[in-house]
């Protein structure tokens, strides 16, 4: 087949012309992976509902459209009058324009010896031994055919590492900003080393200031060292008419503590898969997510956590509020290999339905190979209970009100886990905003 009539022929023809740009790098280790990268996401193309890991979420508006990759810093006309409104309270901040890396909107403060949180580009460019060690280790190159594609456009994102022993007081927030004025694509790839018995908290932030469509296929690498503890918060408030799918990866040392809490409001179609491998004996991990959807939004979250050894525990809850004609997906693997004995496992999934036309596809899943566990896992699906809008009715407040308020308590459960301050706060008032503006959007 020629490859620029295939399906994927848009990707391979912008990928011909960015090599043409690489002169010396084009012969590098790292384009090498690109190339490699390129040719998987030709062969298997974008994924179909046929795809049993795609069943229940179409990505042929995605396929359809040709997004341009956008290939170097294109911050002209965004200041930081503009992007203040998304900055947490942090003496640590990387911020991102359109996938590529702002020294002039960026801060960092001072940093322990040896520790390092910058451009991803820039730790390349400098041979930094840590980046070219661990750089798409953990993530296979064709996990995905998203991942195909942003391990193939491949260029910059975050790079922080914290060598062994240090405690970070201050949180480290990575600031994606899409602003361009035509249909693009963003591709950034994040990797964060955290040394044994360091503890850091990470947050990812995806906002917009464009309404463009456009799509962020993004790519997050974490490993967590021995008695580390790591916590990984992530909000993506990307404009209603983008498209963002997103993999995070961790892998777990002994006795490392890992935390997720994924919170999604932004975007038309959205995807995130999270995976974490508990790869050495008493490591812990504890998944919590939350997603807000109103109009035609799809917003389908798939998450993996791999037992693989002995003596490992993980907790997950992922809740879903979802109004209008939008549409919820959940899908949570568990995973407990045959040495993996010991484990203690569980997970929860819950739904809360806000109009008749709300739909929600639901799966989750244990697959055990060991016989000395501890897993337990289980869904629901309802809607506001009529008795609790009547009691709060009966006390003088509105239904609107009533209805409100048990929606953001059924909210707050996961909220309230975010340990970042700042963060639990903003996430708050856009809690309260999505509500206020999901009536808008009904009303129309």
């Amino acid at each position: 087949m020629n490859p620029a009539s295939s399906p994927t022929g848009w990707y391979f023809s912008q990928f011909d012309a960015f090599e043409k740009t690489l002169n010396g790098e084009s012969k590098s280790e790292l384009h090498s992976l690109r190339r490699e990268a390129m040719d998987k996401f030709q062969s298997n193309g974008f994924p179909t509902t046929r795809n049993e890991e795609w069943k229940f979420t179409n990505v042929g508006a995605i396929a359809k459209a040709e997004f341009k990759p956008v290939l170097g810093l294109t911050s002209s006309g965004v200041a930081q009058s503009n992007v203040r409104q998304f900055w947490l309270d942090t003496r640590h901040r990387l911020v991102f324009i359109n996938g590529h890396f702002s020294p002039e909107l960026s801060t960092v403060g001072t940093l322990p010896k040896g520790a390092v949180c910058g451009s991803l580009a820039s730790s390349l460019r400098t041979t930094d031994p840590h980046a070219h060690t661990f750089l798409a280790r953990q993530v296979k190159v064709d996990e995905t055919p998203f991942v195909s594609l942003n391990t193939a456009f491949l260029q910059d994102g975050a790079f922080v590492y914290i060598p062994d022993g240090i405690v970070l007081d201050d949180s480290i927030q990575l600031l994606f900003i899409a602003s361009e004025k035509q249909p693009f694509l963003a591709s950034p790839r994040n990797l964060v080393i955290i040394g044994k018995r360091s503890r850091v908290s990470i947050v990812e932030s995806y906002v917009s200031l464009t309404d463009q469509t456009y799509l962020t296929n993004a790519v997050t690498e974490i490993v967590a060292g021995d008695e580390s503890i790591v916590e990984h918060d992530k909000l993506q408030n990307e404009s209603l008419r983008a498209f963002h799918v997103a993999m995070i990866h961790a892998k777990l040392g002994a006795k490392a503590q890992f935390t997720s809490n994924s919170i999604a409001v932004g975007g038309s179609i959205v995807r995130n898969n999270v995976t974490v491998v508990l790869d050495a004996e008493r490591s812990e991990c504890t998944l919590n997510g939350l997603s807000l959807s109103t109009g035609s939004q799809v917003i389908d979250n798939h998450t993996t956590i791999d037992h693989a050894k002995p003596n490992c525990s993980s907790h997950e809850l992922y809740k879903a509020i979802i109004d209008g004609k939008s549409r919820g997906v959940f899908n949570g693997k568990i995973f407990v290999r045959a040495d993996a004995q010991k484990t203690d496992a569980k997970q929860t999934n819950k739904t809360l339905l806000l109009s008749d036309e709300a739909t929600v596809d639901t799966k989750p899943q244990l697959e055990i190979f060991a016989d000395d566990v501890k897993c337990t896992h289980g869904a629901t699906v309802g809607q506001l209970d009529a008795e609790q809008v009547f009691y709060l009715r009966s006390r003088g407040i509105d239904e609107t009100a009533a209805r409100d308020i048990l929606t953001f308590a059924f909210a707050s459960d996961v909220v309230r886990r975010v340990h970042v301050d700042p963060l639990r706060d903003q996430l708050e008032t856009l809690i309260h905003e999505r509500l206020d503006q999901g009536r808008l959007v009904e009303s129309l």
